[in-house]
């Protein structure tokens, strides 16, 4: 009986060592802490919850969610969903998004522009946490609508799933990068000479 039990263990411990190890050491950023209540019978339990974001740095990201009667333990349940979420995202020259994009979760809503090298983070609260652990240096982001922190994270989480690197594009169109990059110097030619 013992036997099988220890295989499916294993089993996870290999996947979780593989996730973890891929991307090295794994950066963690406690985005908001919330106290939370229960209302019970004899009075309010109160209990916390916790808002993490995880990455390694180099284009991976993940952010979660966990409540418990203490801080710690709402901070570890939410570092284990985040680690178990991670999404890639696709930088440019390992330091900043391909292109500007806006996105929306909830009622929070997100800009998201690159800049050149040297500009830095320009990003307030939650955001900036995410494009630390992401491993962006150079960014300007706005939050247009809601600043619910939760919100904020999933609505940034959102623009990363929308980017395009210029490798996605040409693989979807069947061209080579250089095509698709080579397009826009084409049309500004040809508008500057007719």
């Amino acid at each position: 009986m013992a036997e099988p039990k220890k295989a499916p263990r294993e089993h996870k411990g290999k996947g979780r060592d593989r996730e973890e190890g891929e991307g090295g050491e794994l950066l963690e950023r406690l985005v908001a802490v919330n106290r939370v209540a229960k209302v019970v019978k004899g009075g309010r339990r109160f209990g916390f919850a916790a808002l993490v974001v995880v990455g390694d740095g180099r284009g991976r990201i993940g952010a979660g969610a966990g409540k418990a009667r203490e801080v710690p333990e709402a901070i570890k349940k939410a570092t284990d969903q985040a680690k178990r979420k991670l999404i890639r995202v696709p930088l440019r020259e390992a330091r900043t998004i391909h292109h500007d994009v806006e996105a929306r979760f909830g009622a929070g809503r997100v800009r998201l522009r690159s800049a050149p090298a040297g500009t830095g983070i320009i990003a307030g609260g939650p955001l900036r946490a995410v494009f630390e652990v992401l491993g962006i240096h150079d960014v300007v982001a706005k939050s247009l609508g809601s600043s619910n922190p939760y919100n904020m994270v999933k609505a940034a989480l959102a623009a990363f799933a929308m980017m395009e690197s210029p490798r996605m594009v040409a693989g979807r169109r069947g061209c080579r990068v250089n095509e698709v990059l080579g397009r826009k110097g084409d049309a500004k030619g040809e508008k500057s000479d007719g």
